[in-house]
Parts: structure tokens; C-alpha cells; sequence
């Protein structure tokens, strides 16, 4: 009897373990049934090491008030999240998340192969509307690598991105000491000698921190983040954006912390709620000097054609001149909002030109670029390069301007090339400013084209 029980004990186990091994196969086939990068959720980090960080301005270390152990994180690393999505068997793309937003990276941009020297996959990103990529090796679901930003002299993060992972900084969930939903005015550059305001709006849900910072020239884009206890951590990466926030709640309630722009500056930055607090007028920075009527210009495109107001496809029409680089995050909002308002509101007597403001200076790198802007993002106007990125150049390019403070920066120009208004900067979807500003837009706009310029 006793011999039988245990024969059928033995048979229940052997079943049991087969089922098992049948059941584990067939987990194994599906978990595995891709090409190149296994699908779902990817937790990156570029690694900010102590050696790559430039001292802030004035060449000393952080104030200690900000200059604190984050325990909750490694503090030199900068993180983000993404997901694969295969779009069949063997199509896969990329969606790197930044708290609202989702950016495609779309297959065409993403090169997957075999290294043959190290017998490994190697893996290639693309991001050419900033001219940035990034670089690595896979094994065992880690890809190891760099971000590299092209249009900057020996500019390489190292880059890590590990699979199945998808908190951004800490999976702990230390109790916030304060909410930190809300307006915030801040300061920022204390440490050196131009110190800049500006507004954070954050939303907090429970550790889960959000919002972006807006200053009067532009903003910082979506950003995402964690509370933990009295720390916060925000960060971005885009493409070209490699922002990274760490603040501390101060026992009365205002904030203070320090930003890291990549690996090439790092600044302090202060912060008290405020709701009343506002910023300069973004139409009053940036003016027409006096003894100039007329704005005007002539630049080259990538194809050579002189692009000017004056030319005759212009003549009567109103005009908008968008000053910006396509190395900048703010500029390809502002091109994306203009491309959709020009394709909503179908009128000939409107027109845009882009001025490219690059930071190369060879002809045949800067006409690349301005073409991969266009070609990407499906820019339906003309777009010449004008200049330097650097704005002391820039301004040289368009001296009837008193300074170009910020890119982008919109010029509108009635039917006779009169400046009608100059907007500085762009707050863009990011924001809570958009709303207001695409419906302050609107009205101008169509109110320069239902007007003759003798009625301003």
C-alpha cells in the first residue's frame, strides 16, 4: 500500500515537473519572440560623473545648502524611461517618456546590428533633427553606450539602459514632506553674475512630481520626477534637452537646489510659491531700434536661393520671421506649432520664413542640418541660414534689432515688411501658458491680415 501511495506520489511529481518544463518553454518562446531589443519598458541613466561636470561660473563648488547627500539616488546620474514597440515581427520603435509627453523615435532612426569585433549587438539611435545620437552595445537585456551631441566639440555622456524597469529616479516611496503642487517663483544662476527669474509649475501626485520651469526665454519642457521625503528629483532628456533638477523643501517651505545642464553647467537655483508672480512680457524684450522702418534681409538657403522679404513671392503679404536653431527643443515646438496653424488656417496672404541661427559654421554642415529640420518635421517654408548661434553674432546678422535674446523669436511683419510686433522666446505645450498664447496668436494674426498697415 505504501509502495503504491508513494508510486503515485512519484507520478504526480513527475507530471507536476514535466508540466512545468512544458509551461517554462512556452513562457521562454514568448518572452523571446523578437529580433533586437526585447519589448516594453527601459530605465536609462547618462552617468554625470564628478569629472565631466564644468564648475558653475564663478568656478566654485555648490553652496552647501544645495550641495547635499541625496541618498534616495545616485546624485551624478541623469534618468529617463522609454518603451520598445514592435510594429510587427521584426519593425521595432522607440517612445521615450517624459511625463506627458511621448517622443517618437521612429524605426527608421534605429540602426541594430552585430559588432564583429566583440561578437556583440550594437545598437544605434538617431536623433537628426538635433544632430545627437546614441551609441552602444547589448547583452543580457543591458544596453551599454554613449549619448553623443554632434554639433558640440568632444561632447560624449556615457549612456545605460537596463530592461524591465520603469521608475524613473527611486522606487521608494518615502512620505512627501510637503505637496509641491503650484506656482513657484524662482531665481535661478545665484551662484553667478547674471542671475535669471523664473516660474515652476508643478503637479504632485502623491511621490509622482511633474511640470516644467518657464523663463523669459522659453521653457525647459516636460519634466518628471519624485518626492521623497525632503528631496525632489526632476529630470528631461529629448534629444538635445539633458536637464536634471535636485531640490530640497527647507523647513519653511520654500525650495532650493541645483540644475544640471548635461555635463557642461551646473547653476543653483531657488524657489517660493508666489501665484501673483509673473515674468517680462515676452512682446517688450526685443525691439526694432530707432531710425529703422523696415525690416529686412538676405540670406542663402541650403539650395542656394537668396531668401529675403523683398523677394516677390512675399510682396503684399504679412509675414512671420522665425528665428531659430535646430539644435533647440524650443524652436522645434514653436516650428511644430507653426506648421499646424499654417495648415488649419489655409490663407496666401500669410507666410513664414525661418531664419537658422547653427552652431556649425561650414556651409555644407549647416545646409545639412537646416534639410534634416525641414525634411523631418515636413516644414512647408523656407528656411536660410543667417548666422552663429551665439547671440552676440546673431544680433550682428539683424542689426536693426536692439538684441536677439532668445531662440525662437518670432517678428511679425505687416504687408509693407513693418515690424508689428516681436514675441521672444516660446512657452510651448509643456506649459500652462500654450492655451493663452495659440489664442493671443490667432487674434493678432488675423488681425493683421484683415487690416490694411496704415490702420496701425
Amino acid at each position: 500500500m505504501g509502495m503504491k501511495n508513494n508510486f503515485k506520489t512519484m507520478n504526480r511529481f513527475t507530471a507536476f515537473l514535466l508540466l512545468a518544463v512544458f509551461l517554462g518553454h512556452g513562457c521562454l518562446v514568448t518572452e523571446n519572440n523578437y529580433t533586437a531589443l526585447p519589448p516594453g519598458p527601459w530605465r536609462a541613466v547618462l552617468k554625470l560623473e564628478p569629472d565631466y561636470i564644468t564648475p558653475n561660473p564663478k568656478g566654485q563648488p555648490l553652496p552647501d545648502k544645495v550641495n547635499m547627500k541625496y541618498e534616495d539616488v545616485e546624485d551624478d546620474i541623469l534618468p529617463f524611461t522609454f518603451e520598445v514597440v514592435y510594429e510587427n515581427d521584426s519593425v521595432f520603435h522607440i517612445e521615450i517618456i517624459n511625463g506627458q509627453e511621448r517622443l517618437l523615435v521612429p524605426a527608421k532612426d534605429i540602426r541594430f546590428g552585430r559588432g564583429k569585433e566583440r561578437a556583440r549587438d550594437t545598437i544605434r539611435i538617431d536623433f537628426p533633427v538635433f544632430d545627437s545620437y546614441i551609441t552602444g552595445s547589448f547583452a543580457g537585456n543591458v544596453i551599454d553606450g554613449t549619448w553623443v551631441v554632434s554639433n558640440r566639440e568632444n561632447y560624449a555622456i556615457p549612456f545605460r539602459a537596463v530592461h524591465g524597469k520603469d521608475y524613473r529616479f527611486t522606487a521608494l516611496r518615502k512620505p512627501p514632506a510637503l505637496d509641491l503642487s503650484g506656482k513657484w517663483a524662482c531665481n535661478f544662476g545665484l551662484d553667478g553674475d547674471n542671475p535669471y527669474p523664473a516660474i515652476a509649475v508643478f503637479e504632485q501626485r502623491d511621490n509622482h512630481l511633474t511640470g516644467t520651469f518657464l523663463t523669459e526665454t522659453g521653457d525647459y519642457r516636460f519634466l518628471e520626477g519624485t518626492v521623497q521625503a525632503d528631496k525632489f528629483y526632476l529630470s528631461v532628456f529629448d534629444g538635445s534637452h539633458a536637464y536634471l533638477f535636485h531640490g530640497k523643501i527647507l523647513p519653511d517651505g520654500t525650495l532650493t537646489g541645483a540644475f544640471f545642464s548635461g555635463k557642461h553647467y551646473q547653476t543653483t537655483w531657488e524657489a517660493r510659491r508666489d501665484d501673483g508672480f509673473s515674468l517680462a512680457n515676452p512682446d517688450s524684450l526685443t525691439y526694432l531700434l530707432p531710425g529703422h522702418n523696415a525690416f529686412t534681409f538676405a540670406f542663402e538657403n541650403p539650395d542656394g536661393k537668396v531668401i529675403s522679404p523683398e523677394n516677390p513671392e512675399y510682396k503684399g503679404k504679412v509675414k512671420i520671421i522665425q528665428l531659430l536653431g535646430t539644435w533647440c527643443p524650443n524652436c522645434r515646438d514653436e516650428t511644430e506649432f507653426l506648421i499646424r496653424y499654417l495648415d488649419e488656417n489655409r490663407n496666401g496672404d500669410l507666410a513664414v520664413i525661418g531664419l537658422a541661427f547653427e552652431k556649425y559654421t561650414e556651409k555644407e554642415k549647416t545646409d545639412r542640418v537646416i534639410r534634416t529640420f525641414r525634411e523631418n518635421l515636413g516644414v512647408p517654408y523656407e528656411i536660410a541660414y543667417a548666422g552663429s548661434y551665439r547671440k552676440a553674432e546673431a544680433s550682428k546678422s539683424l542689426p536693426m534689432l536692439n538684441e536677439v535674446i532668445a531662440f525662437p523669436t518670432m517678428i511679425f511683419l505687416d504687408k509693407n515688411n513693418r515690424v508689428r510686433k516681436i514675441h521672444t522666446g516660446f512657452n510651448g505645450p509643456a506649459t500652462s501658458e500654450f492655451d493663452t498664447f495659440k489664442k493671443e496668436f490667432d487674434t493678432f494674426v488675423t488681425s493683421l491680415l484683415s487690416s490694411q498697415s496704415s490702420d496701425f
